[in-house]
């Protein structure tokens, strides 16, 4: 439990401290168009995410195919601006108490 909570923290503090300026380069365009990419080119999916701040959604996106990434923001007006990718994801299974995986 500790190694998941430490990845998503790890994960959430990196884009956070994304610098404002980026928000403006060519890593930014409409949602749709962005998930459609992702999805498409990537075959990736959304693995989890949330409200960075009132105006900022923060999402991760993954693909257990080819193991890519994707963390991007978006913004109320629709543009979303990707903050990190890479190649090896290595998504977290959950356990319970005893060990067993849920």
């Amino acid at each position: 439990m500790f190694k998941r909570l430490f990845s998503v923290a790890l994960i959430f503090g990196a884009a956070a401290m994304a610098p404002p300026a980026f928000a403006q380069s060519a890593n930014c365009m409409p949602r749709d168009a962005l998930v459609q990419k992702l999805m498409n080119k990537f075959d990736e999916e959304p693995q989890g995410g949330g409200l960075q701040n009132a105006q900022q959604l923060l999402e991760v996106w993954s693909s257990d195919r080819t193991g890519s990434f994707t963390v991007f923001i978006t913004r109320p007006n629709g543009q979303s601006c990707v903050v990190a990718t890479g190649q090896n994801w290595m998504g977290i299974v959950s356990a319970t108490k005893d060990g067993i995986a849920s």
